[in-house]
């Protein structure tokens, strides 16, 4: 292999602007639309892998240490041949990579009601992804044309040398710097994904929301994300959920909760109501007595478990509305109930833990 500093015609110490500067006027010279002889067509393999090494200093330095067709300096380290034996050249991958890879994974947030979440809900979403390119199929080139070997590394995907170590000359190997390490090169890439394989795309995703979900909680679609690179398989979709606010029903766990205001003389003589529920119908028996706090358990008619089987209740808290506004003949009736009645005056109760919890659950809106 030709010494990469001769084929560009500059010393071993030119400096990047110097090899910037070589490179430009021998490209200028070979370039195929000027030079189309197949003779200088080889020069100009040469001559542009010559660049890529010695313009990227990481390469030009491991290159110094003991390139093919250069003199060498004796400083290869310890961890340099470690990494010869156990790292490129002992465990590394062998073989061109492929240009198939798997697609990027997607985060996409969902809105859903509380009326979703009881039995779960189906949604059409609009996503801006990467989509399977309609014209070349994924194989990155125009129609009618392939992808070709690569001259350099003679379809390899990686190029080896002989280095200079302690140890004497050992080969190295690295990724092919103008195939990128696939082997291949794209004569004619694909106009309509630019040699991709795939192109942007604003698609519809059919999804299923089961029911029980709650926010944050985040849903993952296997398959349902961005095509890959050349056809490659698609990543997946991750839906992350957000519960809109409801101004009658709230949840806790998988039972929902509900505040039902009943009057004074219903709370004392008892009632029946039906009430329309987020599932329809309920029918709600509030018996005579009931003070404020109590709750009221509707068995299976709360949110379906998205863990199990079954739903929770939904659980109903009174609150006794006494009334702030009396007539004269209702001020009158009252006079006579308390008077039958002997009411005890207002006094301290013993404590009781309950009554407090349900009524700070209450004020906070739980």
């Amino acid at each position: 292999m030709a010494d990469h500093y001769e084929v560009l015609g500059v010393a071993r110490d030119a400096s990047s602007d110097d090899i910037k500067r070589a490179y430009r006027r021998l490209a200028r010279q070979l370039h195929p639309d000027v030079n189309p002889g197949p003779e200088a067509a080889e020069r100009f393999k040469d001559v542009t892998h010559a660049y890529d090494v010695l313009s990227d200093p990481r390469q030009r330095q491991e290159y110094d240490l003991g390139g093919s067709g250069g003199p060498g300096v004796g400083g290869f380290g310890f961890g340099d041949i470690f990494e010869t034996f156990f790292g490129q050249a002992g465990g590394g991958r062998m073989g061109p990579k492929s240009r198939k890879e798997r697609g990027q994974d997607a985060l996409l947030r969902v809105e859903v009601d509380l009326e979703d979440v009881v039995f779960g809900t189906h949604r059409d979403l609009e996503i801006d992804t990467a989509v399977l390119c309609d014209v070349c199929h994924g194989d990155c080139t125009q129609p009618g044309t392939s992808l070709a070997t690569c001259d350099i590394c003679h379809g390899t995907g990686q190029i080896q040398r002989a280095v200079r170590s302690l140890l004497g000359n050992v080969m190295t190997t690295t990724p092919c710097t103008v195939c990128r390490g696939y082997g291949t090169v794209i004569p004619y890439p694909c106009v309509n994904c630019a040699g991709q394989g795939r192109v942007r795309a604003r698609v519809s995703v059919p999804v299923d929301i089961p029911g029980g979900v709650e926010t944050g909680l985040r849903l993952q679609l296997a398959g349902m994300g961005e095509v890959g690179p050349a056809g490659g398989p698609n990543g997946d979709l991750y839906l992350e959920v957000k519960v809109r606010h409801h101004d009658v029903f709230s949840r806790s766990g998988d039972d929902l909760l509900a505040t039902l205001e009943v009057q004074m003389a219903d709370a004392v003589m008892g009632t029946e109501v039906t009430l329309e529920s987020l599932d329809g119908p309920v029918d709600i028996e509030v018996r005579p007595g009931v003070q404020s706090a109590d709750v009221l358990t509707i068995p299976g008619r709360g949110i379906t478990r998205l863990r199990g089987s079954g739903r929770g209740d939904l659980r109903i808290g009174v609150q006794v509305v006494t009334p702030t506004k009396l007539d004269g003949k209702e001020r009158e009736l009252m006079r006579q109930l308390m008077k039958h009645r002997k009411p005890k005056p207002p006094q301290f109760a013993h404590f009781q833990q309950g009554l407090f919890t349900k009524l700070r659950d209450r004020f906070l809106g739980v």
